[in-house]
């Protein structure tokens, strides 16, 4: 059986606009643009300098073990948003809101999981790789790909999940993508065929070898119900029967405000460690509440029993997180702030000293950056020495530690730089032309630091900072700037980390290309540079290899070639923040992924006295 289909590709990189410690306002992939979001906090309370956000309250006397879980009871998790649709294909299925609930009632090929970032299997067996043979490259360079189901895996209405089911996902995300969306993405996948479609079993083979295939499947849809209906209409306020740990039983429209109620599937799949089928509660309630102070309100007063808050941490009432039984998790999340130079030929600075590398270790060595991130007031927030550490938390290095807080050594390169470059930095100190957006507090708080902490080694900086739009558009694409600031977003997988290193590919300047900095860009102060070439070796060797272990090795050496030329300079990452009265529920885990919050629903239980 062979069927010809065009997929979506996953970009590792979202656009995400939003206010300090806003909601991101989609997820979705709409171009391979920067992140506009601004982080929050990125510390985790019980591990990190948290501050005044740990809760230092005494733990709740209990009267039950909270280790053994129990059957029953019902979880209400309150977001500030409520979904336009309940389908993850149809127009507006990719805002957070909709994953949110997705994951108490759809079920894919893979899952994230909260401590290494990793993807998980979920509906199958095991990830398809090239070490257990379900990843088989062709001599002519195609590429087949075989996932096996779980036997156990069916829907809710008890037929088994089959191999039908996802050669029929693949028609219906390919057939819905204009009206979804996943429609805008603009990088769609090779045209594959769909070469073996069994009971428990597919393989497809792509036309050429990547990973693109690692997100492929996020959400299976049944054959057996959804074939001949409208993909666009018919799902919106209805959902398919389900394959995750409950199933959608109503909207409740009442004085407790809007609600959807979802009940336990008496046929899940999935067991605990000790056989015990999931899920434990027996029904778990979303409560749309639109304003983001409402939602902590409604957790304060025990309306609620789990958040997800928008709300920038330093606005949730510090008595709340004192609140014994309360806890708060806060996880580093996906999106990263970075410091930055740009090397092209258009920088507004005509003085610009970013060609030569001393001066970009000087700036390094200049900038403490958890004393940057204190003084803007985000004592929160947590000092990054990597990027590769947002994919993946199993092989991240920290290159930039080599850079430690050394006024002394930065005079040194100073006087360095400015030696080769023939200045007389001593009559003339060299200027930095630093541009950022200046839309919400985080990013001109931290400029104004910089700008302290540069001029205490003799360099002046000029701030330049720029509403959103029109740095995001006219600045960036142009390269007109000279250092600046903005944020990515990676997420979990080999694929979208191979996709994110694009932004240092010396041949792919904008536009199309994503290499915004213009590092070993035709043109460019560096082009051709010996670095520069082993970098673009290396991003190539990544997009040719289907061994997710070789790319994330392949990724640290570029790395650390990144932070040795001090082609960026990372400076934190955007915590997201899971609250549970946990004197009352029990399981959750805050997953800083787009998995979100409800990753493990199934896995949550409630406590009696």
């Amino acid at each position: 059986m062979r069927r010809v289909v065009r997929m979506l590709g996953v970009l590792a990189l979202v656009a995400a606009g939003c206010g300090e410690g806003g909601a991101d306002p989609s997820v979705a992939a709409t171009t391979a643009a920067p992140s506009s979001a601004t982080p929050s906090a990125t510390t985790a309370t019980s591990t990190t300098n948290a501050g005044q956000f740990s809760s230092t309250a005494a733990p709740p006397r209990r009267t039950y073990d909270p280790n053994v879980p129990r059957y029953g009871g019902i979880v209400v998790v309150a977001h500030d948003e409520e979904p336009a649709t309940l389908s993850p294909y149809a127009p507006g299925g990719s805002s957070a809101v909709v994953a949110l609930v997705g994951q108490a009632h759809l079920a894919g090929v893979h899952d994230v999981d909260a401590d290494t970032l990793q993807l998980i299997p979920e509906l199958v067996t095991e990830l398809p790789t090239v070490t257990n043979g379900r990843v088989v490259v062709n001599v002519d360079g195609s590429m087949d790909v075989t996932w096996q189901l779980r036997s156990a895996a069916r829907w809710s209405d008890g037929t088994p999940i089959t191999g039908a089911d996802m050669a029929f996902t693949a028609e219906f995300m390919a057939a819905s993508r204009e009206c979804s969306g996943f429609g805008l993405t603009p990088d769609p996948l090779p045209e594959f065929e769909l070469i073996s479609v069994e009971d428990k079993s597919l393989t497809a083979r792509f036309s050429t070898a990547s990973l693109r295939f690692e997100t492929l499947f996020p959400w299976l849809v049944p054959s057996h119900v959804v074939t001949g209906s409208d993909y666009c209409e018919d799902w919106n306020s209805q959902i398919w029967p389900a394959a995750g740990p409950f199933v959608i039983e109503e909207w409740v429209d009442d004085d407790a405000g809007r609600r959807l109620r979802l009940v336990r599937n008496a046929n899940y799949w999935k067991i605990d460690g000790d056989g015990n089928q999931l899920p434990y509660l027996d029904a778990v309630e979303f409560a749309f509440v639109p304003e983001a102070g409402d939602v902590l309100s409604s957790f304060a007063q025990r309306e609620v029993d789990v958040i997800s808050p928008s709300t920038p941490i330093r606005d949730i009432p510090l008595e709340l997180w004192q609140r014994p039984g309360v806890d708060f998790q806060i996880v580093p999340g996906p999106i990263w702030e970075h410091l930055n130079f740009q090397f092209g030929p258009n920088n507004r600075n005509p003085e610009s000293l970013n060609l030569y590398l001393e001066f970009r270790r000087a700036v390094a060595h200049a900038i403490d950056r958890r004393a940057l991130l204190d003084a803007a007031g985000y004592e929160w927030l947590e000092v990054s020495d990597g990027f590769v550490g947002h994919f993946t938390r199993t092989v991240g290095s920290e290159p930039w530690a080599q850079y430690p807080y050394d006024p002394g050594r930065a005079g040194e390169l100073l006087a360095t730089a400015c030696e080769l470059a023939g200045r007389d930095c001593a009559t003339t100190p060299p200027r930095i032309i630093y541009s950022t957006t200046a839309n919400a507090p985080y990013r001109p708080a931290v400029a104004r630091a910089l700008s302290d902490q540069l001029a205490r080694v003799g360099i002046a900086v000029e701030l330049q900072l720029e509403d959103s739009q029109l740095f995001f558009s006219d600045t960036l694409e142009e390269g007109t700037w000279d250092m600046g600031a903005w944020g990515w977003a990676g997420l979990p997988g080999a694929g979208p980390l191979v996709e994110a290193v694009s932004v240092f590919h010396p041949a792919e300047p904008p536009s199309p290309g994503r290499n915004f900095y213009r590092w070993g860009t035709p043109g460019s102060t560096v082009e051709g540079q010996e670095a520069v070439l082993q970098a673009q070796h290396l991003i190539d060797e990544m997009r040719a290899t289907v061994d997710a272990d070789r790319i994330f090795s392949l990724a640290v050496q570029l790395e650390r070639i990144i932070a040795d030329q001090v082609v960026i300079i990372p400076l934190n990452g955007r915590a997201v923040v899971g609250g549970v009265w946990a004197d009352e529920i029990q399981g959750f885990r805050m997953n800083p992924s787009t998995a979100g919050p409800t990753w493990n629903i199934e896995s949550w239980y409630r406590v009696g006295e």
